[in-house]
């Protein structure tokens, strides 16, 4: 079964960076588009960023373009999502999710806490 799993959050201080991992298992990665999302607290998930299978493509939400950077590597079935200059207001869980065969998968999610 689809299988993705997050890591790489924690607490870091404004200004500062991340890079997140989502690792993929029990389907064909290469052949599909990855996403990722984050929730606050008290907020609904919102999406975040996308890369198209190839990696030849990526959007991003207006509220991230330019600190946020989604990439992947087909070789290794993770795609990465580096966060720079964060800011209190990305404080979030982020989850990545993969749309196959029609049904949505998400990761359990990995916390991003920014704070001083």
């Amino acid at each position: 079964q689809v299988q993705l799993v997050e890591s790489g959050g924690g607490l870091v201080q404004p200004g500062g960076s991340l890079r997140l991992s989502c690792a993929a298992s029990g389907f064909t990665f290469s052949m599909y588009a990855m996403r990722w999302y984050r929730q606050a607290p008290g907020k609904e998930r919102e999406w975040v960023a996308f890369i198209s299978p190839g990696g030849h493509t990526t959007n991003y939400a207006d509220s991230v373009k330019g600190r946020f950077t989604i990439s992947r590597d087909n070789t290794k079935r993770t795609v990465y999502l580096q966060i720079d200059s964060l800011k209190p207001e990305d404080t979030a869980v982020y989850y990545c999710k993969a749309l196959v065969r029609g049904n949505e998968n998400w990761g359990q999610g990995t916390q991003v806490t920014v704070s001083s």
